[in-house]
């Protein structure tokens, strides 16, 4: 139970402060279409961002036992990838740079958020 209560909580971590951080740049814009794209675009990001939250949650799962005291260099491991991947998509055709920014901040506070959610539900 505790298992599938992190990776709804982490998910919605992750969801919500990634729709409110984009969100916010839409709305601070003024590019013509943005909000007509966002139904794809924002159910695409529901999809991954499930993607993540199982296997931020299974891999902590796999490796808890012996790391218990370092979620937090874990949570900096899963900012890196994040950054790096937000930095790769701003470089191509289709996402912008603004569009990066705001990944980055989305997960500079979901995945300390998300952190603090593992370690309280799943103590051993």
């Amino acid at each position: 139970m505790h298992i599938a209560l992190s990776i709804a909580f982490v998910f919605g971590v992750l969801l919500l402060i990634e729709i409110a951080s984009h969100g916010a740049m839409i709305a601070m814009s003024d590019v013509p279409g943005a909000a007509s794209s966002s139904v794809g675009f924002f159910s695409g990001l529901a999809l991954s961002r499930l993607g993540t939250a199982v296997a931020f949650v299974g891999l902590w799962l796999m490796i808890r036992y012996d790391q218990v005291e370092r979620i937090w260099t874990y949570t900096f491991f899963w900012w890196v990838m994040f950054f790096f991947h937000e930095i790769g998509l701003g470089m191509g055709p289709d996402y912008t740079w603004q569009d990066a920014a705001s990944g980055i901040v989305a997960a500079s506070i979901s995945l300390p958020l998300s952190g603090l959610i593992v370690v309280r539900l799943l103590r051993s």
